[in-house]
């Protein structure tokens, strides 16, 4: 089991994007020329300029709150001055075409005036800021421009942009199309921020209540492009912080992710936005199960149940869920255990003999075999977690039934994985032979990305089999071995090598003891 997908941020997408562009089919021409001329009068953008832009700025941001404090009560006579303040903020947009000017912009101390309009009381205003900080850090904005970036997200960061943005959010209403557009915006903003400064997934669940906000979107059956931008943002912000998984659980976050992936147990998603939300929310559910205490929630939630569900119903959702119980799984027998009890065995075992649905979408081979590793990996941990008793011979006997079906199944994949390890082998010997140097580590990691770690869990299963010392299983996998001209110290060397490898990333004692594990398998065969 790995960790879960990283998200990729080139998928990044516009607003217009996810809601649909409409396109003009009656075009002025004349306005286009007077645009051309415009844009070839365009000023150049330096140090003066930006200094234009922000005394300008300041001029009207100082009128309006004078008119507010003057009329408080008569909003026609502080009208003007914001529509004028609304001008500035779209004129100091311009400044997102000069990212290296970032540094003198944070100097000249006008970024706590910028953020501050986020608590403005015209909703139009904080849209205006959130817009233009979505243009200021935009990805391709701040690309091959690092230290600049650094500079303005730091300024921003220090000056509560975060709080900020998130606060406001929550008085944005998905109904208004403006409002709309910037609930969109505040989530892009904070996916640029994390993107220059990944220390903000940490910080803007710890000093904010996005979280919370995150996961109510998730919760509404209907489906928008802000729901999904929701769901993308969640996986972001737990994919590598066990502080936020730990965090989201404690908030009944698992419970929360389960229901909204049980609107598809029995049903496809409409669109390919909507197939990627629901991607989206596996990825969540993947990296919230890889806190122990996590998975004691899942299972208290009866998420092995409903994965099975999804399994059994063979949508979409298929493979998320096999991915979702491989890392439910993963050293923790109460879930195996579980998984056992629910009559799971039939629904894996089916689906480890090839028994895969296909659609369109997945009918691709890399999927075949991604889900071949999954469930050699869910196989593995079942054999791990289930040591004794009925429920380990209900396990075993799968491997006897139908003339030891499984057993066929499992060496097949040894013979495929194990000719793939050697290839690559091969393959970097000659690579080292060219003088072109790897360390041990290196080779070890490519033999890895191969299929050496799903040829070494066939192994294990094989040395679980094999100390079963159930006669007939162990003839059958003697036989397979001479049919391919292999002995049983092929698979010892395959345990051998994975012995060696085991790291101490759980702790030494629990280091030693997968080791122990290993070696009675090697001595045994």
């Amino acid at each position: 089991m790995e960790v879960a997908n990283a998200r990729n941020p080139a998928t990044k997408r516009k607003f217009d994007d996810a809601v649909g562009n409409g396109v003009a089919t009656d075009v002025d021409l004349s306005l286009l020329e007077a645009i051309e001329k415009s844009q070839n009068a365009v000023e150049v953008l330096d140090l003066r300029t930006l200094k234009k832009h922000v005394l300008s700025f300041e001029r009207r941001l100082k009128e309006n709150i004078e008119a507010r404090l003057k009329y408080p009560n008569q909003p026609d006579r502080f009208a003007d001055s914001e529509v004028e303040l609304h001008d500035e903020l779209q004129k100091l947009k311009v400044l997102a075409g000069a990212p290296e000017l970032y540094p003198d912009l944070v100097s000249l101390n006008v970024v706590p005036s910028i953020v501050d309009l986020l608590n403005h009381d015209n909703t139009d205003i904080a849209i205006d800021v959130v817009q233009l900080l979505q243009d200021l850090t935009d990805e391709d904005v701040l690309d091959d421009n690092d230290d600049s970036a650094r500079v303005l997200v730091d300024a921003l960061v220090d000056n509560s942009a975060l709080e900020l943005l998130v606060q406001n959010l929550h008085r944005l209403n998905d109904s208004d199309p403006d409002e709309n557009a910037a609930v969109y915006g505040t989530l892009a903003t904070v996916e640029n921020l994390i993107e220059v400064k990944p220390a903000v997934a940490e910080l803007v669940c710890e000093k904010t209540k996005l979280l919370k906000w995150l996961l109510g979107k998730i919760k509404v059956r209907e489906f928008d492009s802000n729901k999904q931008y929701a769901s993308e943002i969640l996986a972001i912000l737990l994919q590598s912080s066990t502080v936020n998984q730990k965090k989201l659980g404690q908030m009944n976050g698992v419970d929360v992710v389960l229901q909204a992936v049980a609107m598809y147990k029995s049903k496809d998603p409409k669109s390919s936005d909507e197939e990627e939300m629901l991607e989206n929310l596996f990825d969540c559910l993947c990296c919230l199960l890889m806190p122990l205490e996590n998975k004691e929630r899942f299972v208290k939630a009866e998420g092995v149940e409903l994965m099975i569900i999804i399994m059994k119903q063979k949508k979409l959702a298929y493979g998320s869920a096999i991915r979702a119980l491989d890392f439910a799984m993963t050293k923790y027998p109460p879930a195996c255990e579980r998984f056992v009890d629910v009559l799971g065995l039939k629904t894996a075992f089916a689906a480890f003999m090839g028994k895969i649905p296909l659609s369109k979408k997945n009918k691709k081979e890399r999927y075949q075999e991604d889900m071949e590793e999954r469930l050699v990996s869910l196989i593995a941990s079942l054999f791990g977690g289930i040591l004794r008793g009925s429920r380990r011979e209900r396990l075993l006997s799968k491997f006897v039934e139908n003339e030891c079906e499984k057993i066929d199944r499992l060496m097949e994949l040894y013979i495929r994985y194990s000719d793939r390890v050697r290839a690559e082998t091969e393959r970097l010997n000659q690579v080292e032979f060219d003088d072109l140097e790897m360390d041990e580590d290196e080779i070890y990691n490519r033999k890895l990305e191969s299929g050496l770690y799903t040829l070494q869990l066939i192994a294990v299963i094989l040395g679980h089999i094999w100390c079963s010392e159930h006669p007939q299983m162990r003839g059958r996998i003697e036989l397979l071995l001479k049919q391919n001209k292999l002995s049983k110290k092929h698979i010892k060397d395959i345990l051998q090598e994975y012995h060696d490898n085991i790291g101490d990333l759980d702790g030494p004692e629990e280091k030693e003891r997968a080791q122990t594990k290993i070696q009675k398998f090697i001595m045994a065969l």
